[in-house]
């Protein structure tokens, strides 16, 4: 993994932390790399990628949602009930 730190010097327990935090927020998903930009008390964190692969997405309400945990108990019985097209 690619790590560029801009704008000052952080320890590389702090460094570690910053990459836990981009595992458990992008679950399933390849972090290739991390910029991390250093502002006076401010810190901006750009994770890049890896994996093309086509992520599910799920019409609900007329919005887009990618994990199924974001919509209500409602609509995600609606899903489970709906015939699923074969690909």
């Amino acid at each position: 993994m690619k790590i560029n730190v801009i704008g000052g010097e952080i320890s590389r327990q702090e460094i570690d932390e910053y990459i836990e935090y981009g595992r458990k927020k992008y679950v399933g998903r390849q972090i290739t790399g991390i910029d991390i930009t250093l502002d006076g008390d401010f810190v901006n964190l750009e994770f890049h990628f890896g994996d093309t692969d086509f992520q599910r997405a799920y019409r609900s309400a007329d919005y887009l949602v990618n994990d199924m945990d974001k919509i209500n108990d409602a609509k995600q019985s609606e899903f489970k009930e709906k015939e699923k097209h074969k690909v």
